[in-house]
């Protein structure tokens, strides 16, 4: 007789008696560190308007709110001077030292205008001071006051204004402070960040610098996120994770930021060498400049945060020596249940590189345990790749799908009821990896599957810890705690509870690290992007593959109709979780659908030359919506005839021509010295705009220098006819005037003037819009724009 078969060996981490009750029990410990991790990133209960004096009650700011953002208050508007009027009146009744910084203010940094040259804005910024008793420095609380045109901005900024005048009233009722506290309620954020440029660059309270407190807003809801910090930040975030009473950021937020061409006011302060934290809420970010961002689409939950975390920072900082802040390095940090941990970011590498060596020898110790040879770890390694790649590209198709269904959404931020299609990515990336855990266990081993996962977040510990430090702990930290886990495993009987404890613990502290990141980073950058969740979600998955084999039965051991059935078994989660995807995109596609609570975004401009009466629609919409779609027919470049309006192509279709006038062009002098040409001249508008444009043609003269009301400005021509142009925000009723230095050509100097208003319900052959349809978020919608050539 030959010799019975061999019994494939179960190469598992752990083997326990009771493998359900084990697999029961992880599941609910897990589930309760998941729900402990939610609970930390929500908001906290509102506090009422009779709430202490010295506490901040959101009830008490969100009466600013009403008033701030009872109707759209775009910078230079009579409606901005009326929100102008509440604030120094405010200030000023709580005892304050309160002025308006009116001045002509660059954009921050500055960057180039429309069609090349710069922007600028009138600006008339609101200051207030409370006095410390012993000064190190200041500590400046800054948000914006302004508008978008196309809403009345409750959430951006009316939310972090009003905060700042609640934190204001408390602070005024108790001791003073060592430090002096700044309040700074910016103009023109909306349009080019000129009124925190314009403080930064030229206020003398600004002149020594300072720690500078930003509150925005970007969406209506969610819990306060501060993303963004100077340089240097490790004692900053020290008192924010002391002072704060919801600590909720991480560096890994604050090195995503870094690299996006995103601004905020905080931009013009970094600029200027100040230090300090920007923070913000971002979910329900569908209604984000829209006419839907009014004052009862503010959550007083995060509304309370920002409070309760502006408040508790500002006497923080208010009593700290401000001469101690320098830090040679970042901290890195991120949330944990409530509170937040951080270690010098000198350490990133070194924890990096010592995971990628932990899970080395963790591979060599399988390897010596008979759990794993040399090919089924190579194999592990390899295989993992699969649900890496295979997760984000599904998110994407799935969202390519829907929104083939729902062309609506190519317009909007994030859908106005994320949460199901959210969920669906999240069920579709468990589906992806558990149909790979399913196929691979039996033939590579659970155990060399789990070294393949945690040698990937190893891996990555190390390429991020290279090229983005602030982000490395989401992968080092759970890599080195599995590789632990998986030490103690192997240390203690395979049979009893300590490697199911062991393994269990490891995959917690990969809930704590990787769980809010999933879920901050879907409202941070929207269903179009879905595919990094997706991403991160799979290495969570991936750091927790132990407790995932329990969901399966024994691998190993097994044969014929008993290993058919075990492989039946383990199939189970993916068809649940691929389940799951199709009902939770199907359920998001039922009840996210457009109506007049939630309308369908829409962008249409009116353009007139003034000189040719030639006039057209234009719209931003790649693939127009039904209502657009009946305004415009074909692809226009807009930059030859309207430079003001930028270089990009657009849906345009023909207009009745307005009888509204363009602006005037007054020549004031024109002086030469050698081969040079100056000109000055003052463009004034006609009617009431919100913003000025002058363009050059370079074909006719060269631009040398140029100042606007006084101030220089950089030379930087770009392409196109109009080479070189200046934008102008606000301007007042009297015009702007412009000086420019040239060197002309044979003839005449062509510059195109341009100006913009906002609304076009008198222009001919404008319908309204129905029910149902609304107006996209974006700084051009609604936008009626007159431009004229002028020969000097």
């Amino acid at each position: 007789m030959g010799a019975p078969p061999t019994r494939p060996v179960d190469r598992a981490l752990t083997k326990p008696r009771r493998r359900l009750t084990s697999a029961v029990a992880a599941l609910i410990a897990l589930l309760a560190v998941g729900a402990g991790v939610l609970v930390g990133l929500s908001t906290p209960a509102p506090a009422p308007a009779d709430a202490p004096e010295r506490e901040f009650s959101a009830a008490r700011a969100y009466r600013n709110v009403e008033v701030i953002a009872a109707e759209p208050h775009v910078a230079g508007s009579a409606a901005n001077d009326r929100v102008r009027e509440h604030l120094v009146a405010t200030l000023r009744g709580l005892g304050l030292q309160t002025e308006v910084q009116d001045a002509v203010a660059p954009e921050a940094g500055q960057l180039s205008g429309a069609a090349g040259g710069a922007t600028l804005a009138r600006v008339r910024n609101v200051v207030a001071r409370l006095p410390g008793t012993d000064p190190t420095g200041k500590v400046f609380l800054v948000s914006h006051y302004d508008s978008v045109q196309t809403g009345p901005g409750g959430n951006d900024d009316a939310a972090g204004t009003a905060t700042i005048l609640e934190v204001a009233r408390a602070l005024t009722t108790g001791p003073r402070p060592r430090n002096d506290i700044v309040f700074v309620l910016t103009d023109a954020e909306e349009a080019c960040l000129c009124g925190a440029a314009g403080f930064a660059a030229d206020h003398p309270l600004a002149r020594d610098g300072g720690v500078v407190l930003n509150l925005e807003a970007r969406g209506s809801t969610g819990p306060v996120i501060m993303f963004e910090t100077s340089r240097n930040n490790a004692k900053l975030v020290e008192v924010f994770g002391k002072a704060a009473p919801h600590p909720v950021g991480t560096s890994f937020a604050v090195e995503i930021y870094r690299a996006l061409p995103n601004d905020t006011d905080f931009t013009a302060f970094l600029d200027r060498k100040f230090v300090g934290l920007n923070s913000a809420y971002i979910d329900g970010g569908a209604i984000y400049h829209t006419p839907l961002d009014v004052p009862a689409r503010v959550d007083r939950g995060s509304l309370q945060m920002h409070g309760d975390n502006a408040l508790g920072l500002a006497r923080e900082f208010g009593r700290t020596d401000l001469g101690d802040l320098s830090a040679g390095h970042d901290d890195t940090y991120f949330p944990v249940l409530g509170g937040l941990v951080r270690y010098p970011g000198w350490l990133t590498l070194p924890l990096a590189v010592a995971a990628l060596l932990a899970v080395g020898a963790l591979g060599w110790l399988l390897r010596r345990r008979g759990r794993a040879t040399a090919g089924t770890l190579a194999a592990g390694f390899g295989l993992t790749l699969l649900p890496v790649v295979v997760a984000p590209l599904g998110a994407w198709l799935l969202w390519a799908a829907i929104t083939t269904i729902r062309p609506g959404y190519a317009e909007l931020l994030d859908p106005y009821r994320p949460v199901w299609y959210r969920l669906a990515v999240v069920a579709l990336s468990a589906a992806v990896l558990f149909c790979w855990y399913a196929l691979l266990r039996r033939r590579v081993g659970p155990a060399a599957l789990a070294f393949g996962g945690l040698a990937w977040l190893a891996v990555f510990g190390v390429l991020l810890a290279v090229a983005v430090p602030g982000g490395a702990y989401l992968t080092t930290l759970p890599a080195l705690a599995g590789a632990l886990a998986g030490f103690a495993a192997l240390a203690t009987r395979r049979d009893g509870p300590w490697p199911v404890v062991a393994v269990t613990l490891a995959a917690a502290v990969a809930v704590v690290i990787l769980l809010p990141p999933v879920v901050l980073l879907f409202p941070a950058l929207g269903m179009g992007m879905g595919a990094v969740a997706a991403l991160v979600a799979v290495l969570l998955g991936l750091a927790v593959l132990p407790v995932v084999d329990l969901l399966h039965p024994r691998a190993g051991g097994q044969r014929g109709l008993l290993a058919l059935r075990a492989r039946r078994l383990g199939a189970l989660p993916a068809a649940a979780a691929a389940l799951a995807a199709v009902v939770l995109a199907g359920v998001g596609l039922a009840v996210d659908r457009f109506d007049a609570a939630h309308p369908v975004p829409t962008h249409l401009m009116y353009a007139l030359d003034a000189g040719t009466g030639k006039a057209a629609w234009l719209t931003r919409e790649e693939k127009p919506q039904p209502w657009t779609d009946g305004y415009v027919d074909r692809s226009i470049a807009v930059a030859d005839d309207f430079p003001g309006l930028g270089n990009s192509e657009m849906r345009a279709g023909p207009a009745a021509a307005a009888p509204l006038p363009a602006p005037k062009l007054d020549l004031l002098s024109d002086t030469r010295t050698g081969d040079q040409r100056v000109l000055r001249v003052r463009v004034t508008p006609q009617r009431q705009v919100r913003l000025l444009t002058l363009h050059v043609d370079t074909s006719t003269a060269t631009v040398r220098s140029a100042s606007v009301a006084g101030r220089d400005l950089p030379v930087e021509p770009g392409g196109g006819k109009w080479g070189f142009g200046i934008v102008f925000h606000a301007p007042p009723p009297e015009g702007v005037e412009v000086t420019l230095t040239l060197v002309p050509g044979a003839g005449a100097v062509s510059v195109r003037a341009m100006d913009a208003s906002d609304g076009l319900s008198g222009v001919p052959g404008f319908r309204e819009r129905p029910e149902g349809v609304g107006v996209v978020g974006s700084h051009s919608s609604e936008m009626l724009a007159v431009a004229r050539t002028y020969p000097l």
